[in-house]
């Protein structure tokens, strides 16, 4: 699998990332074990999980099944700074760095490649959730620091006030949900890490599975929207508007003799300033599907024809 760095930074990653969101609970250790063997055969190297993520669960289960895997096969992202018991400010110092001790623990490493905090909390100073991530830097538990699921302002925002302070650790990386049924993050998001130089990682990278084309006649019982706990994370993505996007892929695939999957990833893969593109395949067939995208490169007509029917997502 081809590697790219993170923006303007010297952190390298592979172009399609291994989501774990639904490790320890969806996807259980046997299957767990075997996407993750798929995943490292085809040179894959992004694992992204967050202290979030089950409560823990699916950090616990990735700590497990690496632990026979050598440090340097992986680039381990995870996040903290979601919200806590007794209404605890998430992004405070005190919350982001114990996390972050028990993210360490549960992975079974010493550091991390990428910490992120995994969402913006008006409630702390930025300079205090920015500190964290400076100290984390310098005490050696994460190598680089980013944000995940910031506004385009909220990005420039805590960019300037980091450079400001002149921190040594600043951010290279921004992980957003960006997919043609979710291209929001091209109003400000991806302009401003073109111009700020750090790079995008794009979660839900196949519009929450509904880009494979599975729920074109139907929801099947095995699907995510077929899951009480999962419903309502895939519904948004069953309207009207998100059927006709769905339906130009699928012809998409079938002028070029590929799949959805393929067609969906590689537009979200090559688009400007994404890193890594970040899927979480429940099962191993399900990866081995999307891995198939790797020498897949769309068309320059086919892209422009999808950016048009999908513009609505903007």
């Amino acid at each position: 699998m081809q590697e790219r760095f993170v923006g303007r930074s010297g952190l390298s990653v592979s172009r399609v990332g291994l989501g774990t969101a639904s490790w320890g609970r969806e996807t259980d250790e046997h299957e767990a074990a075997d996407i993750l063997r798929t995943f490292l055969d085809a040179g894959g190297t992004l694992i992204d999980t967050a202290a979030s993520y089950g409560a823990g669960a699916s950090e616990s289960l990735l700590g497990t099944l690496l632990a026979d895997v050598p440090r340097h096969d992986v680039v381990l992202v995870s996040k903290a700074g979601s919200s806590v018991p007794h209404g605890r400010a998430g992004t405070s110092r005190g919350a982001m760095l114990a996390t972050l001790d028990q993210t360490l623990g549960r992975l079974g490493t010493d550091h991390l490649d990428l910490w992120l905090v995994q969402g913006w909390d008006p409630r702390v100073p930025v300079d205090e959730t920015l500190g964290a991530l400076e100290h984390a830097v310098t005490t050696g538990r994460t190598r680089y620091v980013g944000v995940s699921n910031y506004t385009g302002w909220q990005t420039a925002y805590a960019v300037a006030r980091q450079a400001s302070r002149d921190l040594a650790a600043p951010v290279v990386a921004t992980e957003v949900e960006y997919s043609l049924l979710a291209r929001q993050p091209e109003r400000e998001v991806v302009p401003a890490a073109e111009a700020l130089g750090f790079g995008v990682l794009a979660w839900s990278a196949l519009g929450r599975g509904v880009l494979t084309g599975k729920y074109r006649y139907g929801i099947p019982a095995d699907s995510r929207a077929a899951s009480d706990h999962l419903t309502g994370f895939v519904d948004p993505y069953l309207d009207e508007d998100a059927r006709l996007v769905v339906e130009a892929v699928c012809r998409a695939a079938e002028g070029l003799q590929l799949t959805p999957l393929e067609v969906a990833l590689a537009w979200v893969r090559d688009r400007p300033s994404v890193a890594s593109a970040l899927i979480g395949p429940r099962t191993a067939a399900q990866l081995k599907a999307a891995l198939s995208a790797e020498e897949v490169t769309l068309p320059g007509e086919i892209a422009d024809a999808l950016d048009d029917v999908s513009a609505e997502a903007v």
